[in-house]
């Protein structure tokens, strides 16, 4: 366990591999945090400085007060790699997570060589939408609106099969409030289509096909928004598929990694 403090902030850090080594990135979703990756990373091709952190107000990491914008938590990692020294970064977003790596790349183009983003869109959802998540978990927690919110993560079949199903739905549960409604209105209030549109580097969207919270066709049209960029729909998964498919989601970033050059053997290990 690691803790970097930026601008007053400790924040939970986790890191492996060759500091030297391309690095590879992960920004997490609302209600989530590192541990969403923890069956993806050991599959990844062999040879990454991988880097996994709780972003503000979830996991590990620091709250703070006051209203938050996307444009924070990019500047947030954006100091997690400056004092990391890393530049040139693959970054794979999922969720807010894809919203705060879009930011990034925009941000700091330096510090974002590869963009992966998963069920995530340029905008998502609506002011009615998220003005009535943050008044019911306001007023009476995350668990008023869990159910609704595991079936768009999960399929049905994992949520009726998986034993580990009841963990993930806890992780949910115990996320810390202040953050939760903080990050709820940073997401309302971001529309990054301009900034997302003049992005020019090399990347891959992708979306479970039962995604419910970022539907396909929505993650499409952010990719459309990126001259050059791969969509790819998984097959029989929700909205967080590194959780049910690890390996398919490992075996899409690795081929999408060598394609784009940032490593050169993008083998996943045996």
């Amino acid at each position: 366990m690691q803790a970097i403090t930026i601008d007053g902030l400790s924040f939970h850090v986790e890191t492996t591999g060759d500091p030297g080594a391309p690095a590879i990135v992960f920004a997490n979703a609302l209600g989530t945090d590192l541990r969403v990756w923890d069956a993806v990373t050991p599959l990844l091709p062999a040879g990454l400085h991988v880097i996994r952190y709780d972003k503000r107000g979830h996991g590990l990491s620091d709250d703070a007060p006051g209203r938050w914008r996307i444009e924070d938590f990019a500047d947030d990692l954006a100091g997690i790699l400056d004092r990391l020294d890393v530049s040139g970064a693959a970054v794979v977003g999922l969720s807010v997570g894809g919203l705060i790596a879009q930011s990034l790349a925009a941000r700091r183009p330096d510090l974002v060589r590869v963009l992966i983003l998963s069920g995530t869109a340029a905008k998502i959802g609506d002011d009615a939408l998220w003005n009535e998540r943050i008044g019911v978990v306001s007023g009476q927690g995350v668990a008023a609106v869990a159910d609704a919110i595991l079936e768009r993560w999960f399929s049905p079949d994992f949520r009726e099969r998986d034993p580990s199903f009841a963990v993930w739905r806890n992780m949910l549960l115990r996320s810390p409030l202040g953050g939760y409604v903080a990050t709820c209105g940073a997401i309302r209030d971001a529309d990054l289509t301009e900034s997302t549109r003049a992005l020019a580097l090399p990347t891959l969207a992708m979306v479970g096909a039962l995604d419910g919270s970022t539907p396909p066709d929505l993650v499409r049209g952010t990719a459309a928004l990126i001259a050059g960029a791969r969509f790819e729909i998984l097959p029989g998964v929700g909205h967080i598929p590194g959780v049910e498919r690890p390996d398919l989601v490992a075996g899409v970033i690795g081929d999408f990694l060598k394609e784009s050059g940032h490593v050169i053997d993008a083998k996943v290990p045996a």
